[in-house]
């Protein structure tokens, strides 16, 4: 069964379902990439792994062992000198879990070498959120692409956290106006330029282009049926209970109410 909505759900922006789903569209974008790309090109997917403190629930993070309160250190009563009683040490503990993000790459086949041509990334929650290793990591590798002769396409889905893509926020909300979500596209021959598609949560996503190396022509990708896809593939229908849940973060009240017209017209929110 569809999405009920036209464009992005924003109820699989929650925390619960968007690492799901960002995992889903990386998968199906790199299949239907490399169905588009052009020999000699080909399109991987990369990982991102680091470790970091879990911040999920595995029992108390602090585990201390204490001496029973009011035992006196023991006494030499020979040489009349007091010997501390031997004391266990305090043990905290700090969980880590592994954390592992994907992201796409378009590299071409020159004679017995390759080239890194393209970089497209789905940011993520974590990519979002301030303070996240997985954040710097983000940034640092951006800043690397943009110093390179690699094309950096960004695809921002999440309507919440801070802003991530390469394009300066306050200038780009300048130029096209507000937008919940967009895709960012920078050419690495155009040093200034960065190619913007603002999205608004009523609108269907867009058709978007890959660039390739410079005289090659780009490949161009409906994000809309990518998301389509992933949607009816995956557990969202049934996961999502669109009668009781809410979206995170919250909606706005005038898309709520155009959300709540969207439900009444739909399976899903009727309990269907």
């Amino acid at each position: 069964m569809p999405s009920p909505f036209p464009g992005m759900d924003p109820f699989l922006e929650h925390p619960d379902l968007f690492p799901d789903l960002h995992d889903r569209l990386n998968t199906h974008l790199s299949e239907v990439l490399q169905s588009g790309l052009p020999s000699p090109y080909y399109a991987v997917i990369g990982r991102r792994t680091w470790i970091e403190v879990s911040q999920r629930y595995i029992g108390p993070d602090v585990q201390v062992q204490r001496s029973r309160r009011g035992s006196p250190p023991a006494q030499d009563l020979s040489a009349g000198v007091a010997v501390a009683a031997a004391v266990k040490p305090r043990v905290v503990h700090v969980p880590h879990d592994e954390r592992r993000e994907p992201f796409l790459e378009v590299y071409v086949r020159q004679g017995s070498d390759k080239r890194l041509v393209t970089s497209i990334e789905i940011l993520s929650l974590t990519n979002k959120t301030p303070g996240e290793h997985g954040r710097e990591l983000y940034l640092r590798k951006q800043r690397e692409i943009l110093g390179s002769k690699v094309h950096l396409v960004e695809i921002d889905l999440l309507r919440g956290g801070e802003h991530s893509t390469a394009v300066p926020c306050q200038r780009v909300r300048a130029e096209v106006g507000p937008f919940d979500y967009h895709v960012c596209v920078h050419h690495f021959d155009n040093l200034e330029d960065y190619f913007i598609y603002p999205i608004q949560l009523d609108e269907r996503l867009p058709q978007i282009d890959i660039p390739l190396l410079p005289g090659d022509p780009s490949v161009m990708i409906d994000l809309q049926a990518v998301l389509d896809h992933c949607y009816e593939a995956g557990p969202y229908a049934r996961e999502v209970n669109y009668q009781e849940d809410t979206p995170v973060p919250p909606l706005r009240p005038d898309q709520g109410e155009w959300a709540k017209g969207v439900l009444q017209r739909s399976p899903l929110g009727q309990g269907g």
